[in-house]
């Protein structure tokens, strides 16, 4: 089964926003309704995307993860950020002319010096949680998978 993960990674808060625009997304419902669909069939992701909500993402590879059969993902055109987490869920392989695009988490905040303490800290949890599914595929250090976010890596 083919499964196409193009366009923003979005939370499924937001897919009828999308739906309605007419724009690409991938939500968590959305892909993992069709994983469950497949029913230990081979899937085929490919994906194409610059990325977005790390929680959506986070929760998508997870799921891929747990898949019990075959998985191959296959990075068409961009794997940027968040889509780079899901394709380090399982085997995958990258076009010629594909990227793939590491880094830190991001986020914005308003508040006192307090809240940017405090997302100082959120940031900084996120992206060693991140970090693991780098470590997971590549076999890397953390130090390592933190220094390639820390750098912004573009990989081909």
């Amino acid at each position: 089964m083919d499964i196409e993960v193009k366009g923003d990674i979005i939370s499924d808060d937001y897919a009828w926003i999308y739906d309605w625009l007419g724009y690409n997304y991938a939500s968590p419902s959305k892909i993992i309704n069709q994983i469950k669909e497949a029913n230990g069939e081979e899937l085929n992701i490919k994906v194409n995307s610059p990325g977005g909500d790390v929680f959506a993402a986070s929760d998508i590879y997870t799921e891929l993860r747990n898949y019990k059969g075959n998985v191959n993902i296959n990075i068409t055109g961009l794997a940027a950020s968040a889509a780079s987490v899901i394709s380090m869920a399982r085997h995958s392989s990258m076009s010629p002319t594909a990227q793939l695009m590491v880094h830190n988490v991001s986020s914005y905040a308003s508040g006192d010096y307090r809240d940017m303490d405090h997302m100082s800290e959120v940031l900084k949890n996120a992206n060693n949680t991140i970090a693991n599914a780098y470590m997971c595929k590549s076999g890397m250090s953390r130090e390592q998978a933190l220094e390639i976010m820390n750098n912004e890596t573009w990989l081909t």
